[in-house]
């Protein structure tokens, strides 16, 4: 198994921001007079603010300019949000094996659905350990199609193949996977089962073990 790239999804995976998206939205949805709780926020994980708003309006249709107003101003409240974040907000686990893979001579990029992405990636602290960033502004098709992904790889110059993507939702291990990678879900088997190797968390994940369990997922053990 050679592998000489990691991909990492950034919300719910490095850090947590996934409780400023959903306030975020929920604040979008009271203002709007449309029913959002916490359940529907699940099905948003991973996915395109485009495609994030459709799912909250079920079905509803408004002009585009409204669509657009709606998801510039549910931007607006995520990104005021955002002054919060600190380096504190790296997931447990998550620092050390950044610094374990390029330890080992490997890259690292983030890809991840958000156009925030840069921003949370600077205030965390974890810029010096990624070598490349690819985000929703790279590629028109995002997740669960495998564009951003492949982008990504692009971007580290490392064949699809070659390549770990790390993600905690359904959506994105589905685009890892058909992008010809290896995948690591983080999370519920339920939402994250068709990855190569399944893990609660970071919290305590090695180089090493996220190596052999990739092993043995892709030689049959």
């Amino acid at each position: 198994m050679t592998i000489h790239g990691f991909i990492f999804d950034l919300d719910g995976v490095l850090t947590d921001t996934a409780e400023y998206h959903y306030r975020a939205w929920k604040r979008l949805a009271d203002e709007e007079g449309i029913l959002f709780e916490r359940e529907q926020n699940e099905a948003l994980r991973g996915v395109s603010r485009r495609r994030s708003l459709e799912l909250l309006l079920n079905g509803r249709v408004f002009p585009e300019a409204k669509m657009q107003e709606m998801m510039e101003r549910k931007n607006d409240y995520y990104v005021e949000s955002l002054q919060q974040i600190t380096p504190a907000g790296v997931l447990p686990g998550a620092q050390s094996l950044l610094a374990e893979i390029r330890a080992a001579g490997m890259k690292i990029a983030i890809g991840s659905a958000s156009k925030n992405a840069r921003e949370v990636t600077e205030r965390l602290g974890i810029g010096p350990w990624i070598d490349a960033l690819a985000d929703g502004d790279s590629v028109v098709r995002t997740k669960p199609e495998p564009d951003l992904f492949v982008y990504a790889a692009g971007l580290l110059g490392t064949p699809v193949a070659e390549c770990v993507v790390v993600e905690d939702a359904e959506a994105g291990v589905a685009a890892g996977n058909t992008a010809g990678m290896r995948t690591v879900g983080l999370g519920p088997v339920a939402r994250v089962g068709k990855a190569t190797a399944v893990f609660p968390s970071l919290d305590g994940v090695t180089l090493a073990t996220i190596l052999q369990r990739l092993g043995s997922a892709t030689s049959g053990g």
